[in-house]
């Protein structure tokens, strides 16, 4: 955490030094001692200490400067930092002005020169008024300042990925955060170009792209070899298992993913069936753990990059990105997991981002406190969602085609849900419109067997319906099944164009594709299990297949 300031003006060299000495000896471990000569250069320099979200505790200025008197020092410098406490250096004949200051400008206090002893006349003083000040005093938050309009799309893509990346970031809603117009106020920022992202530094993105936003904070969007044994193309559980056991194992490993590391079971509030975690863990703690451990074993990981296409040259890959670059690998490993399906509905579209999301439970549900949500969804992850949003939400609506959940989600969730006071069940129910203006505010139920329609109040609708596969992107030649996704292993005999396409001795590995030394592993694959611990073991698994690959190759 940054140490608030004590900040001293005198145009005094011989008394500035004097004072630097005293501050410093005595307070130096709690505050930053910042100090100049010049009054015009000190307010030159707060506007960009208040940009950097820094916070001045005391200001302590001599009353006689060449530039300004101290009290208009103060009076200019108080407009900038309200709560900074004002301390005044006066000469005996100075004491009228800094008694008229203390109406004039709030003055706190005022010290005559000399102060010597220090111990007597200058640090209780300023110890009462330090005091004073840091009983009243919150600090800020230190990090990514995002600043936008609560439903808005371009706004909740930006928190999305930041979460996701697990960037702690503060979200302003300028249409309820007074904070939020300050922000722009001090940046010069009209409204009109929102979103906003304020970085540590101070300095402004209006409306990032998101693979602007990524530059800004680091990741690593190009790869820095020329040459990978492996590389993982989508970074869920699969994808991050196998890169821990690819850099563990010697292999120079790459890991790629077009948003965030951790895939739809990063955006889980709370995962309780996961071996070795007997009261569970979120997505995000899972996902944080995973790529620190890769990343300790040399794992190079880009984000945010979209792979767009694949080929096979011998026994080289080549990986294609949306940005022109490439990467050339001897194996590739495909987990690029699921998506939910989109509702085919014109006014859910309307409102995508704007009351409407597809999984998103854990970025957006602070903006429902205390109002109703809708579920569409019988899955686990449905059930995940629905428990976090209930600490939130007045009330929880889960809406499912099938009677009840018995048939689709996990007993211990179930039982969880029948346990929460405000979350309901909603069988033989689907979401026929959504409502609103500029975000939804209601939406339009039918009961399936009866056919009737009602009309209810809703500040959000959260989706978690059906897989489907992100394969659509692979235009070389690999097997899909009906549904598309990657079909490996024996299961490739079953497809009539297998024999066109396989021309080896062998048969492929239990996670290869048909073509060798391509893998898939995770929710992507024909036949997966669709659970993390299945999704985490896959991976690890393809690694041990791609050992045997290159041995051959």
């Amino acid at each position: 955490m940054r140490l608030p300031i004590i900040f001293s003006v005198d145009d005094d060299q011989q008394v500035l030094q004097a004072i630097q000495y005293d501050l410093r000896k005595q307070y130096r471990k709690q505050y930053r001692i910042l100090s100049t000569s010049s009054a015009h250069e000190a307010l030159d320099s707060l506007t960009e200490l208040k940009k950097k979200g820094e916070e001045i505790a005391l200001f302590l200025s001599d009353q006689r400067m060449p530039e300004m008197t101290g009290v208009e020092f103060l009076a200019q410098a108080r407009k900038v930092f309200p709560n900074a406490k004002r301390a005044l250096l006066t000469a005996y004949s100075d004491i009228d002005a800094a008694v008229r200051a203390i109406n004039e400008v709030q003055l706190d206090y005022y010290i005559a020169k000399p102060w010597d002893p220090p111990e007597e006349k200058l640090y209780p003083v300023l110890d009462d008024l330090l005091g004073d000040w840091m009983s009243d005093y919150r600090p800020a938050f230190e990090g990514l300042k995002l600043v936008g309009y609560q439903f808005s799309p371009e706004s909740h893509k930006l928190k999305d990925f930041m979460a996701g990346n697990l960037f702690p970031y503060q979200w302003l809603d300028i249409e309820s955060d007074p904070q939020a117009q300050e922000l722009l106020n001090l940046h010069g920022v009209d409204r009109s170009n929102l979103p906003v992202i304020v970085l540590e530094d101070g300095s402004v993105l209006t409306q990032p792209t998101i693979a602007t936003l990524g530059e800004k904070l680091g990741l690593q969007p190009k790869a820095s070899q020329s040459l990978y044994d492996l590389a993982i193309v989508g970074a869920g559980p699969a994808g991050l298992a196998a890169a821990v056991y690819g850099g563990s194992e010697g292999l120079r490993t790459i890991l790629i993913d077009k948003r965030a590391p951790g895939g739809q079971a990063g955006t889980s509030s709370r995962i309780e069936n996961y071996l070795g975690f007997p009261n569970g863990l979120s997505g995000a703690d899972l996902t944080r753990r995973a790529i620190s451990q890769a990343q300790r074993f040399g794992v190079e990981f880009l984000a945010p990059q979209e792979v767009v296409a694949i080929k096979s040259q011998g026994q080289y890959k080549h990986i294609a990105m949306s940005d022109g670059s490439e990467v050339v690998t001897r194996s590739i490993l495909l987990s690029t997991g699921v998506s939910y399906h989109k509702l085919e509905n014109p006014s859910l579209d309307k409102f995508t981002g704007a009351g409407v999301y597809y999984g998103a439970a854990t970025t957006e549900a602070y903006a429902f406190k205390d109002q109703p949500v809708y579920i569409v969804g019988g899955g686990n992850s449905a059930g995940q969602g629905a428990m976090y949003l209930s600490r939130m939400a007045s009330e929880v609506y889960i809406c499912v085609r099938r009677p009840d959940l018995v048939e689709t989600m996990s007993q211990y969730l179930i039982d969880q849900i029948d346990r929460t006071p405000n979350i309901t069940v909603l069988g033989c129910t689907e979401v026929v419109e959504a409502l609103g203006n500029e975000r939804m505010e209601c939406l339009t139920l039918e009961d399936m067997n009866t056919r009737e329609r009602r009309t209810v109040k809703a500040a959000g609708l959260f989706i978690f319906i059906g897989t489907k596969p992100l394969t659509d992107w692979i235009s070389m030649n690999i097997i899909k099944d009906s549904k598309g996704f990657i079909a490996t292993g024996r299961d490739l005999t079953k497809f009539t164009d297998f024999k066109e396409v396989w021309k080896h001795d062998r048969e492929p590995y239990l996670l290869e594709t048909c073509s060798p030394g391509i893998f898939a592993a995770g929710d992507v694959r024909s036949g997966a299990m669709n659970r993390v611990a299945s999704a985490v073991g896959e991976g690890a698994m393809a690694v041990s297949f791609v050992h045997k690959y290159l041995a051959e190759n």
